[in-house]
């Protein structure tokens, strides 16, 4: 099983090959909590949390992942299962 810091590379390296901008908060300690994981831009700005199959977000990231589509930003909540469909048409352009 993936783990989400290698989940992580992998959706950056995905990010990198298709030329958006990539950004990552490395730490989070004095960070408002839920932000969420990526945020990636290119002809437009699309944030991620990324999630291990099995984890679960916490009710600030749904908070923020909500407050952000509420306001028309383009999110997502993507597993290592999202990879090959929904993950590389997003990335590619495709969706």
């Amino acid at each position: 099983m993936i783990t989400e810091k290698q989940f992580e590379a992998q959706v950056k390296d995905l990010a990198l090959l298709f030329h958006w901008k990539y950004y990552h908060t490395w730490r989070s300690i004095h960070s408002p909590a839920g932000f969420p994981d990526d945020v990636l831009v290119r002809e437009r700005v699309v944030f991620a949390e990324l999630k291990s199959e099995t984890g679960q977000p916490t009710p600030e990231q749904y908070f923020w992942l909500l407050a952000l589509t509420e306001a028309g930003q383009e999110c997502y909540l993507w597993r290592p299962s999202d990879l090959e469909t929904e993950i590389v048409d997003v990335l590619k352009g495709d969706k």
